[in-house]
């Protein structure tokens, strides 16, 4: 794989990763890199880790000749995340170098320990702190916990303005070697990698909102002129681009969103299904636009992106054996343990003997403390009805009214 120069003294590298679930559970059908970067004063560092590295020496030796920087040069491993897509590295690696200085906060030492039995020299850091690697390029560093561990830091290269921010400001999906920056990129690209960091962002990043939120008030006083994340793209043509972006999803959150509705539903014989278009048209027919997903065909990586980015949602949800149907009460889990708080709701569902899907679902709710404002739900006993299908459609029209005039009203 082939190096790249973020700035003068600064080196890229990455691989692309795919065919995986990223953190075990994501897709990524569009892959995602992972970057890791050399920084050159009379010493050097590697911030992040050589996360292409495969194992053979031969691979990281070719990845340093690049840079003209040798394995003995290294006198610094800057460990910002000890998530082990960017630390996992480290063991194979101190066989080659055993020479070196590992920097991270305390937290982040505790959990070398732990993870790959590194005690020695550990040097921990904490805001404020500084690395001088000498020719005047000096490392600063600030804390930023839960974003999204409590051990997260950024380092900040003060010559040249670049933050090293790991797993903020980061984005899935592959990255060509030709243009890892913004400024080789076509607006077209660009907005890929905005829908990718969206869906980052909701899998990722969405219950740390609050923490991301106050890092990027606490990094409000750099003067950042490149953003050099452990995924996605490295922006030096426009850094502020992502900062406001991670800022409006962060706001997200707690709502509102976009003045959109997501409608999820599932079905198990089709009689919730009955009530979906009539309530998506209704929805519509208000000038508010929907993200539909059936689960469990469509995946929970896209149904948090669609649910973090809409201020409504509507759930077709049938009972399932006194309960909620399954792939529907998972998913609603999710969202609430992703805190993603203060929608507007809906609920509708077909029932056979009994109910008991709505109760569950109220409890379920209440113990996340979602704090949704819900509609009156509909549930009927086996096929809706012509009455149940108006006054479904009505409950639509009001949720999307409601939308309307909230996020607008917020707005301003």
């Amino acid at each position: 794989m082939r190096t790249t120069q973020v700035t003068d003294g600064v080196h890229r590298l990455s691989a692309n990763v795919s065919n995986i679930l990223f953190e075990g559970l994501w897709e990524i059908p569009n892959g995602v890199a992972m970057n890791s970067y050399v920084v050159k004063g009379e010493k050097s560092a590697i911030i992040d880790g050589v996360c292409d590295w495969d194992g053979v020496p031969e691979t990281l030796f070719d990845q340093l000749d690049q840079m003209q920087v040798r394995l003995e040069d290294i006198d610094y491993v800057i460990v910002n995340h000890m998530e082990p897509d960017h630390s996992g590295w480290l063991e194979p690696f101190k066989k080659l170098r055993s020479n070196f200085t590992v920097i991270c906060t305390e937290k982040a030492g505790a959990l070398l320990e732990s993870f790959y039995g590194i005690v020695d020299d550990v040097r921990t850091v904490s805001s404020g702190d500084t690395l001088d690697l000498g020719n005047g390029r000096v490392l600063a560093f600030e804390e930023i916990p839960n974003v999204h561990w409590p051990e997260t830091m950024v380092t900040y290269d003060t010559k040249s303005g670049t933050l090293f921010s790991c797993d903020a400001f980061g984005s899935f999906g592959a990255v060509s070697n030709d243009a890892p920056y913004d400024d080789a990129l076509t607006d077209e690209h660009i907005e890929f990698f905005e829908r990718e960091m969206e869906r980052y962002y909701a899998n990722i990043v969405a219950a740390f909102s609050r923490p991301t939120e106050n890092a990027i008030k606490k990094l409000d006083g750099l003067d950042v002129r490149i953003i050099a994340p452990g995924h996605g793209i490295v922006w030096r043509h426009d850094p502020e681009r992502v900062v406001r972006a991670y800022r409006r999803l962060a706001g997200y959150a707690k709502g509102p969103a976009r003045p959109e509705v997501t409608v999820i539903w599932g079905s198990m014989y089709g009689m919730t299904e009955k009530a979906v278009r009539p309530v998506v048209n209704a929805i519509e027919s208000e000038g508010i636009p929907t993200r539909v997903h059936r689960v469990p065909e469509t995946k929970p990586s896209f149904v948090l992106d669609s649910v973090f980015q809409s201020s409504g949602v509507v759930l077709g949800m049938p009972t399932y054996e006194y309960k909620m149907f399954p792939p529907m009460a998972n998913i609603v889990d999710e969202i609430g343990k992703k805190r993603m708080i203060n929608r507007r709701a809906f609920r509708f569902g077909s029932y056979g003997w009994s109910g008991g899907a709505q109760r569950e679902l109220d409890e379920l709710t209440d113990r996340l403390k979602m704090h949704w404002q819900w509609l009156d739900p509909v549930e009927f006993r086996g096929r809706p009805t012509v009455e149940d299908l108006e006054l479904i459609s009505e409950r639509g029209r009001e949720l999307a009214r409601s939308v309307k005039e909230w996020v607008y009203t917020e707005s301003g």
